[in-house]
Formats: structure tokens, C-alpha cells, sequence
């Protein structure tokens, strides 16, 4: 039994990395894997103290945070990306570092089920938040841990005053599970099952995958002007 529970672990810890040259395209956003290109705007994002408050982060230095970097990019129990404005990152002549508005994740948090995961979503810029950036990310984040990493029960720690984000995902039928009065967040759960991906995915046809490293090189290659 801890040998095929080891198996197990160790093929879900290998689907938790899949994402190292995987794209996700979405109406409003892409995702793309957090590299260390993207350390020095999103250090710049995590100097601000409301974003250290709604994170339940510590300030760190720019050499702490590419380690960091390196480490999400490395652990196995962890998956990210970086979220993007596609309208942005269509035009080629945007650098990609300056189409960031967020970052997406995804936690295996207990060794003893990896079909559990914690889920977090952070819109760091405030010009992007409350049109619908989130909704569509967390949409494309669960369907993609259900679909790709097999997980089934999501959790997510919020804020106590985070008032906005517990309303959405209380409309992603998550549930109150606890509320720590010493860290003043609430963390909601949800399993998923069929009325779920009904609700919650309806129809994902827009949402697309692609290399991300073809679709990176095919933005940086230099335009060649046709012929007449």
C-alpha cells in the first residue's frame, strides 16, 4: 500500500511541473509559466504593502525573490503562472514583462492526498481589477487542475475584508470550511462533481493551449516586411 501510494504521489508531483512550456489562452487573459524574465515587475508589485497584506507576504529583496522564483519553478507540489493582458500580449512590440497583471497557483498541500490543492489568484494591478480578470482565471485554473493535474477538492485562503474575492468564489459554490481570528482569513473549499463542472466550466471552448516557448520566440522574432 506505500508503495502504489508513493507511485501515485510521485506521478501527481510529475503532472504538477507540465506546466514548464504550457500557454493558456483565455478571452481576457494569458497565462504563461513564471520565469525568471517576470522577477523584477513582480517584485516591484510585492513591494507595495496592500498587495503584502492581501498576500500575507513578507517583503523580500530582488536576489530572495528570483530564489524564490527558482523554487515555485523547481518544487513539485507547486504550479503557477503569470497572468497576462492578451490584448497586450498581441502585440508584439509590448514586452511581455509589461503585459503582467497577476499571478495564478496551485498548492498540493496534503502529501497524504494529492487530490487536494490550494488554490490562489492575485490581480496585482488595480486598473485590471473588477472586469472580470479573476473569474475567467480561476475558471481556466480549476478546469485545467481537474483536467490536467487530476485534482478534485480546491481550497483557497482569503482575507477576512477581502470581501470581494470571498463573493466570488462563494459563486464557485465554494464553502466556509474555518476562520483563523489570529490570521483573520477565511478558507472556503469546494469538491468538485458533476453539477460543479456544469456550473463552474460550462463550455471551456475558448479557453486554448499552446507551447509557450514557440509562442514567446514568434512574438520576439523581428518582422520582415513583404516583398512587392
Amino acid at each position: 500500500i506505500i508503495y502504489e501510494i508513493y507511485l501515485i504521489n510521485y506521478t501527481v508531483l510529475l503532472k504538477m511541473r507540465i506546466n514548464e512550456d504550457i500557454l493558456l489562452e483565455g478571452e481576457k487573459v494569458v497565462l504563461v509559466p513564471y520565469n525568471a524574465d517576470h522577477v523584477p515587475r513582480y517584485h516591484q508589485w510585492m513591494c507595495s504593502p496592500e498587495l503584502q497584506k492581501l498576500t500575507a507576504s513578507e517583503p523580500l529583496t530582488l536576489e530572495q525573490e528570483y530564489d524564490m522564483q527558482r523554487c515555485w519553478r523547481e518544487d513539485d507540489d507547486k504550479c503557477t503562472f503569470i497572468i497576462l493582458d492578451k490584448q497586450k500580449w498581441a502585440d508584439p512590440s509590448i514586452p511581455e514583462q509589461e503585459c503582467m497583471v497577476g499571478d495564478v497557483n496551485i498548492f498540493l498541500t496534503d502529501p497524504s492526498d494529492p487530490s487536494l490543492a490550494e488554490l490562489e489568484i492575485m490581480i496585482a494591478v488595480p486598473c485590471y481589477r473588477g472586469k472580470g480578470l479573476g473569474k475567467e482565471v480561476t475558471r481556466m485554473m480549476m478546469y485545467y487542475g481537474v483536467h490536467k493535474l487530476g485534482i478534485q477538492k480546491f481550497e483557497v485562503k482569503i482575507g477576512l475584508d477581502n470581501k470581494i474575492s470571498i463573493a466570488m468564489f462563494k459563486k464557485f459554490h465554494f464553502r466556509e470550511l474555518s476562520i483563523s481570528e489570529v490570521f483573520q482569513e477565511v478558507t472556503l473549499g469546494v469538491t468538485v462533481n458533476e453539477a460543479l463542472q456544469k456550473h463552474v466550466f460550462g463550455n471551456m471552448d475558448f479557453m486554448l493551449q499552446r507551447e509557450y516557448g514557440k509562442a514567446r520566440d514568434s512574438r520576439q522574432a523581428p518582422f520582415t516586411p513583404l516583398s512587392l
